[in-house]
């Protein structure tokens, strides 16, 4: 095993990556991971421990999970929140313990569109009722996401401007807080992925009908929070690159969306796929995002992220040396094992430094 640390001898996914003003130790990011264990929208000890561990396993950076920008973003009632100053604090003590291990501190901004207001998974999931105190979603047209779901409020000209706005809102609190990496979630049927297809956008206005208006609302918004972060941080945004249903949103629309998207000052592309209607038929499997990420990183020239069913250390290392994705993202993997990078490194004959309190169980 070397104690050689520099770049040029380094695995793939162990060497440094800079974004911006940002140099991340290693390739491997851990993806937002919605926890459910809010209490009006702040965080609590539980998120201290559960993104606190896996900034411990020496990951390049933590993303906290999908964080709502609105009180009606939320997915569930125990959602992450930051539409409100008091939000800050709880996010940053979380943002500060990341950082003390030398790993960047992220956050998912999110609105969860007409997939809000339902229960915990483990609660079932299912939409609140009016006794669990129910809301009225919104979505860019009057279409639910599956049956016994609530019909969304089509969102007008004033809505839309307020949803932008709690974007810039949310990013101003999350650099507040002391996050150095900023990823808008346009991505699994949420309100921004839900306002790109044409399976859930039915609109007439300049928000509807063609690409370019279907995409204008995170056009929009990427603009603006751009212009509210600074500029020495890290833009990500996170879509998914296909429906996975006919007439769909798909990876020909993305290779589009990603090149408008690299002009407005975005970093990388997060490449996930599908959850935006309940039919889609997803073929699972191992590595089966990364042609997204390789194709708009491709043909676009912009960095991407590999995200799904990445496990191996081997498996991930060749993802980024061949060329296919820029980072890796790792999320159930990264539940199973806090630790991962750790283990990664030892299993491709890589030294990498441990936490001092954890160094005597290395060998």
């Amino acid at each position: 095993m070397t104690n050689d640390l520099s770049p040029a001898s380094a695995p793939h996914l162990f060497s440094p990556l800079t974004i911006r003003g940002v140099t991340f130790r290693n390739r491997i990011v851990v993806s937002p991971m919605c926890q459910y264990s809010a209490v009006d929208g702040m965080a609590t000890d539980w998120h201290l421990v559960h993104l606190g561990s896996r900034a411990v396993g020496q990951a390049a950076a933590v993303l906290v999970e999908a964080t709502a920008v609105q009180a009606i973003g939320r997915i569930s009632p125990e959602d992450m929140g930051i539409w409100d100053d008091r939000h800050v604090e709880p996010l940053a003590r979380c943002a500060r313990f990341i950082a003390e291990q030398g790993v960047i501190a992220g956050i998912q901004l999110a609105h969860a569109g007409r997939k809000a207001c339902t229960r915990r998974p483990w609660d079932g999931g299912k939409p609140l009722t009016e006794a669990e105190g129910a809301w009225t979603p919104v979505g860019p047209s009057r279409l639910a996401f599956a049956p016994g779901y609530p019909l969304p409020q089509e969102l007008d000209a004033e809505g839309i401007r307020t949803v932008v706005n709690c974007f810039v809102e949310g990013a101003r609190r999350a650099i507040h807080a002391g996050f150095r990496l900023i990823e808008i979630h346009s991505a699994h049927g949420y309100l921004l992925h839900s306002f790109l297809s044409p399976l859930s956008n039915e609109r007439t206005d300049e928000y509807g009908g063609s690409l370019a208006n279907r995409m204008r609302l995170l056009l929009e918004t990427v603009e603006a929070v751009r212009r509210q972060i600074p500029d020495s941080t890290p833009l990500f945004v996170r879509i998914s690159a296909t429906d996975w249903a006919d007439d769909g949103w798909d990876l020909e629309q993305s290779v589009a969306l990603a090149r408008a998207l690299s002009t407005r000052g975005v970093d990388l592309i997060d490449c996930s796929s599908g959850a935006l209607v309940a039919y889609a038929k997803v073929p699972v499997g191992k590595n089966y995002q990364v042609p997204f990420a390789e194709r708009i990183r491709a043909e676009v020239g912009i960095m991407t992220g590999a995200v799904g069913m990445i496990t191996e250390p081997r498996q991930a290392d060749e993802i980024i040396s061949s060329g296919r994705a820029d980072i890796v993202l790792l999320a159930r993997e990264m539940l199973r094992d806090p630790y991962w990078p750790l283990h990664a490194a030892k299993a491709l004959g890589h030294e990498i430094a441990w936490p001092v309190q954890y160094a005597r169980a290395r060998n």
